[in-house]
């Protein structure tokens, strides 16, 4: 073989280890694309499911008219406290505006919680635990969402406060707005605690 032969061939040689380089590059790239765009695809889908379970249950109004969508984030919102009756489990929360108001001193010394404040009691049906050491009730079922929310002007005859029930069923993963929420525990129950702007929990130290 001449050396111009030999040259040749290695020059062919080293084409085909290009051109195979170069097909497993793109192999590979494309199975990266793809692996992206199935992953971007199942977090849009998770995404848009989310979002469509939240606009069902934003879209409820409470018989009073209150919007359960003025509460949109309430999942988030900081704690004030808890409590429990013998049937429930429950936890307060309060938006940023009660938040804050409550560590400006607020009910304390007459004063009021400023409108846009808001509260909401989430309630869950107990349960005993099978797994700790001791005997305790942890929440089983969500039960319920019980909302208050302040406007000086709309709530006029209610001490500036209005309340709502919005009611969860865990057969359907569905809420409702309760037809009782008018006639339930709402300003008539708290109208003992008016010295303290109707609001029963204080912000527990923690």
């Amino acid at each position: 073989m001449s050396e111009l032969e030999a040259k040749s061939v290695a020059q062919e040689q080293q084409e085909q280890k290009i051109e195979t380089r170069s097909g497993v590059e793109r192999i590979a790239n494309f199975t990266i694309a793809a692996t992206a765009v199935a992953v971007l695809a199942a977090l849009v889908a998770t995404a848009l499911f989310a979002q469509g379970q939240d606009k069902d249950k934003y879209s409820l109004k409470s018989p009073s008219g209150i919007a359960f969508s003025d509460f949109r984030g309430y999942e988030d919102w900081s704690v004030v406290s808890s409590a429990r009756t013998t049937e429930v489990l429950k936890v307060i929360v309060g938006n940023p505006t009660m938040i804050k108001a409550y560590k400006a001193g607020v009910p304390s010394g007459g004063q009021t919680f400023p409108d846009g404040s808001m509260i909401v009691k989430l309630q869950w049906k107990p349960k005993k635990s099978t797994e700790a050491q001791f005997d305790v009730d942890v929440p089983d079922v969500f039960a319920q969402a019980f909302v208050m929310e302040k406007d000086s002007k709309r709530f006029l005859k209610t001490g500036g406060w209005g309340y709502a029930v919005f009611n969860y069923d865990a057969a359907t993963d569905q809420f409702s707005a309760d037809p009782k929420s008018l006639s339930d525990c709402g300003n008539a129950c708290h109208t003992v605690v008016k010295a303290k702007d109707y609001i029963f929990h204080p912000y527990q130290k923690r």
